[in-house]
């Protein structure tokens, strides 16, 4: 079985209204509840980005039971190592074992405002070395650490929950996999890609928790949603390897100035027909996901997008 949860998607709402949207998604039934973290939007037309962290700590007091996950951390760039190792062991505490700490290699969009972008192979590398800080910190070690790209003179965090913070690592090929495999306690991806479980398997994650997420637009007008999907997420076609190096809003723009919309609808469910929304879910479940987040497009039907997914989407899903 499947577990859904639900994205927060902070390039889209604000800071109050994420924490409203995750309560509810907690009454409903989503298994867990995951949340971006960015520093700019990707489009100037989603409108948002406040600080993820400080959105989570809040979703983690109001809420009891869902799992929580950031969807993804970069912990090179924007944030030290040492400093995220605390952070998620805080967020721990406040979760009552309920966080897990997704990573990844990060984007341009998000980390350029401290400094230059590395190449893809230096960001693995910078991805590598925060793993071998963050994990002994979690584990209670008190570390000093000499590395290409991180110093870390004496570091110790106080403050540990009970529960071991699990570690969720991005991956998009064999060299990402790699890691995953040696530092993750879990796989993300953002493709259903069975090769890219296969892998994960072959880097030593078998048997462990493997997450997607699913953008969708649903609502009663298709045209509507195809409008919306259009607006909101015109770039996310254009591949990881652009989205990743792209430095802002305006590159998105100019970027994905020639997608129709029909070339978004055709990879992003749009509508009200729940079979659609469901077939783009069980893709992710064939490829071997444990954990699968629904992303619904456009602040203003979240409230609706709730209600609709526990009563018509949830049940269907979880006899995938």
């Amino acid at each position: 079985m499947v577990a859904v949860g639900y994205s927060l998607l902070c390039e889209q709402s604000g800071p109050k209204d994420l924490v409203d949207y995750a309560i509810r998604a907690e009454e409903v039934g989503f298994d867990q509840i995951t949340i971006s973290d960015h520093y700019y939007p990707w489009l100037d037309a989603q409108g948002h980005s406040p600080y993820a962290w400080a959105v989570l700590g809040a979703v983690a007091h109001a809420t009891s039971r869902a799992d929580l996950m950031t969807y993804i951390t970069c912990p090179t760039r924007r944030y030290h190592p040492a400093v995220v190792a605390q952070k998620a062991a805080t967020m721990q505490i406040l979760a009552d074992g309920r966080f897990t700490l997704g990573v990844g290699a990060g984007e341009n969009l998000n980390e350029h405002v401290v400094g230059p972008w590395p190449h893809v192979r230096e960001r693995h590398a910078m991805l590598s070395e925060a793993l071998e800080i963050i994990r002994p910190l979690l584990d209670g070690e008190t570390l000093t650490y000499s590395g290409e790209y991180f110093e870390v003179p004496e570091a110790y965090v106080w403050d540990r929950p009970d529960t071991r913070v699990p570690i969720a690592v991005a991956l998009s090929g064999p060299e990402s996999a790699s890691l995953a495999g040696e530092y993750g306690d879990g796989a993300i991806a953002t493709e259903p890609q069975a090769r890219l479980m296969k892998l994960y398997d072959e880097s030593g994650g078998a048997g462990r928790p493997r997450y997607g997420q699913v953008p969708m637009c649903w609502g009663p007008d298709e045209a509507a949603c195809r409008k919306t999907a259009h607006e909101q997420f015109p770039w996310f076609g254009l591949g990881w390897k652009v989205n990743s190096n792209l430095p802002n809003p305006a590159a998105f723009e100019q970027a994905s100035r020639f997608v129709r919309e029909e070339d978004v609808a055709a990879g992003i469910t749009c509508g009200p027909d729940v079979d659609a929304h469901v077939e783009a879910v069980k893709k992710f479940a064939d490829a071997g996901f444990t954990h699968v987040s629904l992303l619904q497009i456009g602040d203003e039907s979240q409230p609706e997008f709730i209600d609709w997914a526990a009563s018509e989407l949830i049940p269907r899903l979880k006899q995938l």
